[in-house]
């Protein structure tokens, strides 16, 4: 079997291919460079947010503060829920999020804005279900199998859920153990929202943010998750993609084949997608279509947005926010996060409404 891992850097065939898959190569995606400004912007942003942006807002602090050597980024990685709530509250300019806001929080960060947000997607990721088990490098897995792992109903490596979908795997009849966020979290909201709509019930505690059930182990952060599992023998997790490093991986049941995850299978996603409706112009909230039975499409994934205020009563922040979010959205950002975290480029229209969008931002 063969040990699945991201790539650190994206070849051009891929970046080719991922263009296609995208409908990248539109007008609004061919200045190939960054939209962050001249190098003459200034001030002190801070964001906070989904943990599993860690990786790669490094990678964009990097390049967007050497073209701007006057600004500073600050960006904690608290969890998607706390990012929501610290933007929503006024404590950070923006916020890095998993899960796009609610009906409730879209009201809340309106009232707090003064007017409407902005909220665009800056890449998509495939979740991974990394495990640590002696001797195994990849497993097959149908989501009905993964549903039931997590609620607890199938508890031995050697269950003949697991076996009959991998003959040729040596399994121990060894306890697995379960490792979810303690944290509230995007990464969980994804992915429970993947088991509740594709495991036939296997999984019975919903689409949730905060894991419901006090079964298994627990850590903070993706980080923390991904630690657990490589210092937990038999042990199984959810994690992005972009931090799952050497642990063994799960190819997901799609129709009637495994799909294995890379950035290409997870953006394939989009175009089963549509918008989240009732949202204005500036909010392009994704409703992700994780029933998806085409193959070549891993449905395990997570959009990643970046979200801000519309209007800053300070020029100044008003400015920052839209060169940081420009940058983000630009060509150059998106194959900053495609090279350094193998997350999947946001191309095509969805690219260029997501330009659009920070375009409007401005000083009251």
């Amino acid at each position: 079997m063969k040990r699945n891992t991201l790539r650190t850097s994206a070849s051009a065939a891929a970046l080719l291919s991922l263009a296609l898959v995208l409908g990248a190569c539109g007008a609004g995606n061919e200045d190939g460079g960054s939209d962050s400004g001249s190098g003459t912007l200034s001030g002190t942003l801070n964001g906070a947010g989904a943990s599993s942006q860690q990786a790669v807002v490094a990678a964009w602090k990097s390049a967007f503060q050497t073209e701007n050597s006057d600004a500073t980024v600050n960006y904690d990685p608290v969890g998607s829920g706390g990012g929501r709530e610290q933007f929503i509250s006024g404590g950070v300019d923006f916020a890095g999020s998993d899960a796009y806001l609610d009906d409730e929080e879209l009201a809340a960060a309106q009232d707090r804005c003064g007017g409407e947000i902005i909220e665009v997607p800056v890449y998509v990721s495939p979740i991974a279900v990394v495990f640590n088990l002696e001797g195994v490098d990849s497993l097959n897995m149908s989501s009905q199998t993964i549903g039931a792992i997590f609620e607890g109903t199938i508890t031995s490596w050697d269950d003949p859920a697991i076996v009959a979908d991998n003959p040729e795997a040596t399994l121990p009849s060894a306890p697995i153990i379960p490792v979810h966020r303690s944290d509230d979290s995007g990464t969980t909201k994804n992915f429970t929202a993947y088991l509740e709509e594709t495991s036939g019930g296997s999984w019975s505690a919903g689409e949730v943010e905060t894991w419901p059930t006090p079964e298994g182990e627990s850590a903070q952060g993706t980080a923390g998750v991904i630690d657990r599992v490589k210092a937990t023998a038999n042990s199984i997790t959810y994690a992005d993609a972009s931090q799952a490093g050497g642990l063994s991986t799960v190819a997901v049941k799609v129709g009637d084949t495994f799909t294995e995850y890379s950035p290409e299978a997870a953006a394939a996603i989009l175009e089963k997608s549509a918008p989240v409706e009732g949202r204005g112009e500036t909010d392009l909230a994704i409703a992700v279509d994780r029933a998806t039975e085409e193959s070549g499409v891993y449905p395990v994934v997570l959009v990643s947005y970046a979200i801000a205020c519309q209007n800053y009563e300070d020029a100044e922040k008003a400015d920052l926010v839209k060169g940081w979010l420009s940058y983000l959205v630009s060509s150059e950002g998106q194959e900053t996060a495609a090279a350094d975290a193998g997350a999947a480029p946001i191309g095509g229209d969805i690219a260029d409404k997501a330009k659009s969008a920070v375009e409007t931002i401005s000083a009251s």
